[in-house]
């Protein structure tokens, strides 16, 4: 078995193991197997820099399985997840396991809510 083999096999049976990390959420109208990854996205949203007063910007960062997803979405594509609209913004095949970074734009109204 080659190492690539072996990082494939681990995440299929560790990283998205419902009793390890991995949680079910519904995506698109499906029920799947997704990390969602709340450190790493705070992570990347530190070195990130925002101009756009009165935008609140949600990120989330969400592992799963090619096989249960479907094909890698597109910049831009909508994803719905647990009932929540989101754009994807960066997708990306990590030996075997999608990576994919979505946002939703709220704009703060006259009343200051979102």
């Amino acid at each position: 078995m080659s190492f690539k083999d072996e990082i494939k096999a681990d995440v299929q049976k560790i990283f998205l193991n419902e009793l390890e990390f991995a949680d079910e959420h519904l995506v698109n109208g499906k029920q799947m197997t997704v990390l969602i990854d709340e450190s790493e996205i705070i992570e990347r949203q530190k070195k990130e820099k925002s101009n756009m007063d009165g935008i609140y910007t949600r990120k989330i960062l969400m592992y799963v399985r090619p096989e249960d997803f479907g094909p890698l979405p597109a910049h831009g594509t909508a994803i719905k997840l647990d009932g929540q609209m989101y754009l994807v913004t960066d997708a990306v095949d990590e030996y075997g396991v999608y990576s994919i970074t979505m946002e939703a734009n709220r704009s703060y109204g006259k009343a200051g809510r979102i």
